[in-house]
């Protein structure tokens, strides 16, 4: 097969497109990770994290993938037989209960329909009957990856208040991490379980922690068996600026090119880029008149969209067809929506012009595919984005007058 021409679009929502910037950053020289210069990178790393997740708690970052910090949050926190509460709002929330399944935790798995984020009037219900507190902790995913679908953490945490319950609130922010507003500090969220390869644009790798002054509490009475994953280590290695192992140097290299990205944009202008790529893929869908598998308009991600495809068709072989013709990846269904919906990453190192070509090798694969649809969902996005635009601008000139 011949090279294909032109840059390959990777529009799954993560691993993400990784800047140049970052990549720059990373071929630098590996450094002595017991040397003082080693120590600044991770001062540096660790504060700028912080930042991201909007907290003063402390921050852990492990050689890992996401799924090595959702372990983490489980075993730093509880003990064999605690009662944990998650819900079932797609294939990551599904993993991470049989994950605290075979960790000997006591799951109450709400069921859901894999098209809702989770309801905080049933979390005040289950905490407020839950007279014996033996729910220990809360689980929640803010972004489901597999899904589109993005639960509201804050409206969560006032559900937890309003039951007085003292159970820890652990977050994944795996794929809502500088991508979609989170607030860790004023939420209360007490564990947050993040990664490297998405929001915060670099390879896999690292898993991230950050860790409450209540859940640290816990975890000095949490007996389930940890010894890589514990927090305690890592925190004591981490005041000198060192891990009590060998760390990932360059990828933390990327990380704090990564984060001086984020933060010179500005987190607030990060979060309405996305949200403008998200409504204008939402747009664009809409437009070919296909369905969105989010089904509340509130509850919309703005890191990823996940389309429905009509009853007869297979949304991998679409995914397939795009790939070969146009060298453009999407991302599969996952689980029990395996060829029911085809997933657009608009998550991380991302502007108009990528989307305008995202869609368009959307649509493009969509005419040639078989599968019904209307013309025109790009013209539609593009409407959109131009209208904003021309508003933003507008809003400038008016502030520069001012």
């Amino acid at each position: 097969m011949p090279s294909p021409s032109g840059r390959h679009f990777l529009q799954i929502p993560g691993p993400t497109n990784v800047p140049d910037r970052v990549l720059r950053a990373m071929a630098a020289p590996t450094i002595d990770h017991r040397g003082p210069a080693f120590a600044r990178l991770t001062e540096e790393v660790l504060a700028g994290l912080g930042t991201i997740c909007k907290t003063k708690s402390h921050i852990v970052i492990y050689p890992s993938s996401g799924t090595g910090a959702w372990e983490a949050a489980l075993c730093n926190t509880l003990a064999p037989g605690d009662r944990v509460l998650m819900f079932e709002t797609g294939h990551f929330a599904t993993l991470w209960r049989s994950m605290a399944a075979r960790l000997g935790l006591d799951v109450d798995f709400v069921p859901g329909d894999w098209r809702s984020g989770v309801d905080p009037a049933t979390v005040e219900a289950k905490l407020a009957g839950d007279g014996a507190r033996n729910i220990k902790a809360v689980c929640v995913v803010h972004n489901e990856t597999a899904t589109g679908v993005s639960s509201r953490i804050g409206e969560i945490r006032a559900a937890m208040n309003r039951a007085d319950h003292p159970a820890l609130l652990l977050v994944d922010t795996i794929s809502s991490l500088a991508s979609i507003d989170f607030r860790m500090d004023e939420w209360q969220v007490d564990v947050t379980v993040g990664c490297s390869q998405k929001g915060l644009m670099v390879p896999p790798g690292l898993g991230i922690n950050a860790v409450s002054a209540k859940a640290l509490a816990a975890s000095k009475s949490a007996t389930l068996k940890r010894s890589y994953w514990d927090w305690q280590e890592m925190l004591a290695a981490n005041k000198s600026g060192y891990f009590p192992y060998t760390p990932a140097t360059n990828l933390l290299y990327g990380l704090r090119e990564a984060i001086h990205m984020l933060l010179d944009e500005g987190l607030e202008r990060v979060f309405a880029r996305h949200d403008r790529h998200a409504e204008a893929t939402r747009r664009a869908v809409k437009a070919w008149g296909l369905e969105l598998l989010c089904t509340n308009p509130a509850e919309y991600s703005s890191s990823l969209t996940a389309v429905l495809v009509p009853a007869g068709h297979d949304a991998d072989v679409l995914r397939e067809l795009i790939l070969e013709r146009f060298d453009m990846s999407l991302g599969t269904g996952l689980g029990k929506l395996k060829g029911k919906v085809f997933r657009i990453g608009h998550l991380g190192d991302f502007n108009d012009l990528t989307l305008a070509g995202t869609l368009s090798g959307v649509e493009m694969g969509l005419a040639l595919s078989g599968i019904p649809f209307k013309a025109g969902g790009v013209a539609a996005a593009f409407d959109y984005l131009t209208e904003s635009a021309r508003h933003a601008d507008g809003s400038r000139s008016s502030a520069s007058a001012a």
